[in-house]
């Protein structure tokens, strides 16, 4: 696996691919740098090299050229945070790109228009992408976040690099953070998986149940479990046409000897409301009209002491409505528990929009392993497929 640390990048041009598709609020000012902050490792060290860097990246689901998904708006804080004036090419192909690569010198950032600006971006179209490849010596891909996506600047655009392309840190993290989980894991591994649909994280579980002593399950998934075990689960989330399949996935974690942890009792609302009316009851027993929305202090218990007890954690998916102050207990709990966990010596790795944002919001950031930056990817990966971002460099 190259990474950016096989190359000296002395008078050589970087084109690298960042996720820099931030949040803008209604006066074009980012909100937050996260994913500028995660890309400034692989540019500091390629212009420590005495290289150039060229920054490519999307912006938002543009159609065609839209003012508002210019990334001329970011800039600035683009040079505010890596602490270099950051030129802008306001065109990412042609004679505008061209001639504003042509005349970087070492130690220079260019910063090219949205991809998304061309549909070809999206569509993987080889001639954009030559056009692209012109335009640097060397490809480093460091977008975790669009992996999984074909894309020309993602993927295609390494087919013109052959020998001359590889990961950059965020990206090269990533995958060893998820080998770790997933290949390299010092055992128990405990896998936590919330969230509202057992559908959307059973190949997941399918991928990693040979790999894992533990599963916990959070979140609305839990009660198509209970109703499928025969529990009454009022008025909570349910995939009803995913019964049999929660069966199957019981079945499959016992023949396979990984001990699966349902909650056993639920902090219980008789509304989707932060100011409804709530109540702990058995997670069997959920009177009608009611519906959970947090695991309960026993089933906490139970989860802490299998936490503690962990290695390796995979976080994904929160364990109750943490978006309602009232409902997030359950999910800072475990936080917490995580974060005990890795500061005894666990490797813990959060990945999944819900998780990263609930570690966000409660400040476990610092306290875990690795945090994923990217939801789909690391879900794809989990689920055992190979992203054609990462085959593409290693190919």
């Amino acid at each position: 696996m190259k990474t950016i640390q096989d190359f000296n990048f002395k008078s050589k041009k970087a084109i690298i691919r960042v996720d820099f598709n931030v949040p803008l609020d209604d006066n074009f000012n980012v909100t937050d740098t996260t994913r500028i902050e995660a890309a400034k490792p692989t540019i500091e060290k390629i212009l420590n090299d005495g290289g150039s860097v060229i920054l490519m990246s999307h912006l938002g689901r543009p159609k065609g050229i839209q003012e508002e998904f210019s990334l001329k708006h970011i800039v600035s804080k683009v040079s505010e945070v890596l602490g270099v004036t950051v030129q802008f090419a306001s065109d990412c192909i042609g004679e505008v790109a061209e001639t504003a690569s042509a005349n970087l010198k070492e130690g220079d950032v260019l910063l090219l228009e949205n991809l998304r600006f061309y549909k070809e971006e999206e569509a993987g179209d080889v001639e954009f992408s030559k056009k692209l490849a012109k335009l640097g010596d060397i490809y480093v891909n460091d977008a975790f976040g669009t992996a999984h996506r074909a894309h020309a600047s993602t993927t295609i655009i390494a087919q013109f690099f052959e020998n001359k392309k590889c990961f950059g840190a965020l990206l090269a993290k990533e995958i060893e953070s998820l080998n770790k989980v997933l290949n390299n894991s010092v055992k128990p591994v405990t896998a936590v998986l919330g969230g509202s649909k057992v559908s959307s994280k059973i190949t997941v579980i399918e991928n990693i149940l040979d790999k894992i002593d533990h599963m916990i399950i959070g979140g609305g998934m839990t009660f198509t479990f209970i109703k499928a075990m025969g529990g009454n689960i009022g008025n909570s989330l349910c995939e009803d046409d995913k019964l049999d399949l929660a069966l199957e996935i019981l079945a499959k974690a016992k023949e396979k000897n990984v001990k699966v942890h349902l909650p056993v009792d639920v902090v219980a609302a008789n509304s989707f409301s932060n100011d409804a009316e709530k109540q702990i009851c058995d997670v069997k027993e959920i009177p009608a009209g009611w519906q959970g929305l947090d695991a309960g202090p026993k089933s906490l218990e139970e989860i802490k002491d299998v936490i503690l007890a962990s290695k390796t954690i995979l976080w994904n998916g929160p364990l109750g409505v943490f978006e309602m102050s009232n409902f997030a207990e359950g999910t800072i709990q475990l936080g917490n528990f995580i974060a005990q966990a890795t500061e005894n010596g666990a490797f813990s790795l959060v990945g999944g929009g819900d998780s990263v944002a609930a570690v966000k919001q409660f400040g476990f950031e610092p306290k875990m392993s690795y945090v994923s930056t990217g939801g789909g990817a690391m879900l794809e990966m989990l689920e055992g497929q190979t992203l054609p971002g990462i085959a593409a460099i290693l190919s």
